[in-house]
């Protein structure tokens, strides 16, 4: 578009057409959408359409003046970083903020002092690298410097980044992100400031590609914390581009009743036969094809325990608002409808909090012990006056009858089979030993057959007032590290 003094000139009779026979007139590089009036206030739109998509100048820009009146003063002009030029005749002139049709405006009236029509056009011929921030729900909150692609300057195959360049260039939104709600602030010319909010979750649905704003050099971007947790736009999020890397390995912490509370290193994978579904272990690394969701976790710490209330899970999240998401998961619900939004995908620094339950349903406990939330074994140890005594491999929430069965029974000639001592190992270290009277004829219950622990051990002592000393002080292995410990204990 001409600069408008020089308009105004060449619609004049005769003038106009001698002086464009003379001159080949240049053309600024700027889109159509970049003519628009520049606000001069601060404004606020509701809609990505109603955002300013001027050019402002700035340090970096490369431009061309053009002074057609006296061409000697013609010439191009890298802006330094404090917006000004050193012109011919008039000196340093500040274009930092100006659109190309301001800043032909600003150079027009300045040279009005020395000619009397200066016709002035400024000509966009390199622009500079865009510098933006990235702030909030993403992986690398940030200061990022964006380089265009295409072509440059008068070459309209120029590029700009997009919002969602940005955002992957900043690793990615976290899963804590409120997609719905990105803002982008923009300065506008030398003092106001524009602000919008872009919905990327209607971006994901319906491709509508509005959403993904074209940016501009100064711009900040926004993604605040979702207030409410929804589990299946998480998911959504966890699938789209825009989102962390589904392969980088995240550290998940998982505490309360399973057998191996602590840290791990979760990676995609497939699920071995321990449960150890892409967890970088001592063995190494498994293969990536699944999602690192609860469930998972739960397996790398070695199933859940009898105790376990699966109904009732907390998935605690950090968010960059230095406040927790607190999520609650049915993982009940998951096994009984099928409701794989329980299943939640995990991210870096989460923390699984499995609570005990306060009721065990026999009938439950055994249904949990044929999921993969539970191991696919645990092991206790028998000793003492049964038939085959040491370590017995036996399923989860398997009871003590059940244990003294799975070691062959007592051994009828010596045992005392009226009551057994049940040794126990507890997570925060102690030993625990108390005396549970036998009934083969009851169910699960936790006087007369409780249901065991990982590492659990029973003792079956002689019949009579004889001692069981010499056949325990035989026990070597896991076994008599467990009952060096009772004496240190004095149980």
């Amino acid at each position: 578009m001409l600069n408008t003094s020089l308009f105004k000139f060449l619609t004049q009779p005769v003038v106009g057409v001698a002086l464009l026979s003379a001159v080949n007139v240049a053309v600024p590089s700027v889109s159509l959408a970049q003519r628009q009036p520049l606000p001069r206030t601060t404004q606020t739109p509701t809609t990505p359409t109603q955002l300013d998509t001027n050019y402002s100048l700035g340090g970096g820009d490369l431009i061309r003046v053009n002074v057609f009146e006296v061409p000697e003063y013609t010439g191009e002009y890298q802006i330094p970083p404090g917006g000004a030029i050193n012109l011919p005749l008039i000196g340093s002139v500040s274009v930092l903020g100006f659109t190309t049709e301001q800043a032909a405006d600003e150079i027009a009236r300045r040279y009005a002092r020395f000619l009397k029509r200066p016709l002035i056009s400024v000509n966009l011929l390199s622009p500079r690298p865009i510098n933006i921030f990235v702030a909030g729900e993403v992986t690398r909150p940030g200061a990022y410097t964006l380089s265009l692609s295409g072509g440059a300057g008068n070459n309209p195959g120029v590029q700009y980044p997009t919002i969602l360049a940005a955002l992957t260039t900043a690793q990615g939104v976290t899963l804590a992100a409120d997609v719905t709600q990105v803002q982008l602030r923009r300065k506008i010319g030398r003092s106001s400031e524009q602000a919008v909010t872009v919905n990327l979750k209607e971006l994901i649905q319906t491709g509508r590609l509005t959403q993904d704003i074209t940016l501009r050099d100064g711009d900040t971007i926004v993604v605040p914390t979702a207030t409410n947790f929804n589990v299946a736009e998480s998911r959504n999020i966890f699938a789209a581009n825009f989102a962390a890397s589904q392969t980088t390995p995240r550290t998940v912490t998982i505490i309360g009743e399973v057998n191996r509370p602590g840290s791990y290193l979760v990676t995609p994978g497939n699920t071995d036969a321990q449960g150890g579904a892409g967890a970088t272990t001592n063995s190494g690394t498994a293969s990536p094809t699944g999602l690192p969701n609860v469930t998972r976790v739960i397996q790398l710490a070695g199933g859940i325990t009898a105790q376990a209330d699966v109904r009732n899970l907390k998935l605690r999240r950090p968010t960059r608002t230095g406040s927790e998401q607190a999520i609650d998961i049915n993982l009940w619900q998951l096994l009984q409808s099928g409701d794989a939004n329980q299943d939640i995908i995990v991210q870096d620094g989460d923390t699984i909090v499995i609570p005990t339950a306060t009721e065990i349903n026999p009938a439950e406990a055994t249904q949990l012990a044929t999921t993969t939330l539970s191991p696919t074994s645990i092991q206790v140890g028998v000793v003492g006056e049964v038939k085959k005594p040491g370590l017995t491999q036996v399923q989860p929430n398997s009871s003590l009858n059940q244990a003294i069965l799975a070691a062959g029974g007592f051994n009828d000639a010596r045992a005392s089979s009226k009551a057994v001592d049940l040794i126990r190992l507890n997570p925060n270290g102690s030993v625990t030993k108390r005396i549970v009277k036998v009934d083969f004829s009851a169910g699960i219950n936790e006087q007369t057959n409780p249901i065991l622990r990982n590492n659990d051990v029973v003792v079956v002592s002689r019949s009579g007032a004889a001692s069981f000393g010499d056949t325990v002080g035989t026990v070597t292995g896991p076994l008599g590290i467990v009952l060096n410990l009772l004496n240190l204990f004095g149980l």
